[in-house]
């Protein structure tokens, strides 16, 4: 993984966690969506996915969980194609990878292209700006400062 690589899952961390949940978590791999720093919902085992269904407001209901807030039915389909032996820190990395290398979005982040690169993912992180799923959605500026801060850099 290159350095804007890592960067750039840093940033989407901060933008699908937030700052305090990732700091009392394992960094935000062990997080069930719905958690907040007041109340956060970890995790202990990362042999699987938790499959925990939440109730989000409404009829909006997720089984999203870790770094990337990543659904089950993505994870048993990844879990496959990836041939992943759990849903470790590793096996969440090398997800949303691929999920960035299918919007093809690698060779914008390693070129520093952040906000291309963002744009061409934002379908598949609700918190992303314009991601268009009526969730809260950051702004590109807080999270290209996140993605500096975290060491990757833009052309």
């Amino acid at each position: 993984m290159t350095k804007n690589q890592q960067a750039f899952l840093d940033m989407i961390a901060y933008s699908e966690i937030g700052p305090k949940l990732l700091a009392l978590s394992d960094n935000g791999y062990n997080v069930i969506v719905g958690s907040t720093p007041k109340a956060p919902d970890l995790f202990k085992s990362y042999a699987d996915h938790p499959r925990k269904s939440v109730r989000l407001g409404g009829t909006l209901w997720s089984t999203a969980a870790g770094r990337y807030q990543l659904l089950s039915r993505y994870y048993d389909y990844y879990k496959k194609f990836l041939k992943l032996p759990d849903f470790s820190p590793a096996s969440q990395d090398a997800i949303a990878l691929q999920q960035i290398r299918e919007r093809k979005a690698l060779d914008d982040i390693d070129a520093g292209r952040f906000a291309i690169a963002v744009n061409k993912v934002k379908n598949i992180w609700a918190s992303l700006p314009a991601a268009g799923y009526g969730q809260h959605e950051n702004d590109i500026e807080k999270l290209q400062l996140a993605y500096l801060n975290a060491g990757g850099t833009i052309v």
